[in-house]
């Protein structure tokens, strides 16, 4: 029998690993290519998303972590009914695609958002915004999991526990993460 505390972090790292992943991945084109925005300014006179937030690194965050969702569906089928610990996506690794492609797709999603919100309040592109820079990837997919997905999502992510594993693990890996893109080159800036 697992400790109650280890299963329910156990699967928050499954479901957000490739959220995590596409988060981390996005940065790999170095922000060459066309802005999400085209380079247009909001009402507001400021830029809907700014330079950094990239064609580009959306997509190639979205699908090159998309696989690592489809490994997961793969394993948890090879896994004896009585050792899954983990949600189960679909009955075939196919099957999978919706759930990768919202957990991928809706953590880029989620960034832009977080960009988004960031130029509204005034703040420019690159400059360091506590929670608006750490969370939005990872909240807008858990979000859209618990409408669209309840018996992943809801199983996984609805408890007081489930939140401060996500608050702590995205927070402290979105550092590791953004340091290490920082030193290799990728990221402008290290938050």
């Amino acid at each position: 029998m697992v400790n109650p505390q280890l299963e329910i972090l156990i699967r928050i790292l499954w479901v957000l690993t490739p959220v995590y992943a596409a988060n981390a991945l996005a940065t790999l084109p170095k922000g060459r290519g066309p802005p999400m925005d085209f380079g247009r300014n909001w009402f507001d006179g400021r830029r809907i998303l700014g330079p950094s937030k990239t064609w580009s690194g959306f997509l190639f965050g979205t699908f090159v972590a998309l696989p690592i969702v489809l490994l997961q569906a793969w394993l948890i089928l090879l896994a004896p009914p009585n050792l899954q610990l983990v949600p189960h996506y679909a009955p075939t690794v196919l099957g999978a695609l919706p759930v990768a492609f919202l957990l991928t797709g809706g953590a880029m999603t989620g960034d832009a958002i977080g960009s988004f919100l960031k130029r509204r309040l005034g703040y420019g592109s690159g400059v360091r915004v506590f929670g608006l820079d750490q969370l939005p990837f990872a909240l807008f997919p858990i979000g859209l999991g618990l409408l669209l997905l309840p018996s992943i999502f809801v199983v996984t992510f609805f408890s007081l526990e489930a939140l401060l594993w996500v608050l702590l693990l995205t927070l402290g890996l979105h550092a590791l993460f953004n340091w290490i893109g920082f030193r290799i080159g990728t990221k402008k800036v290290p938050w």
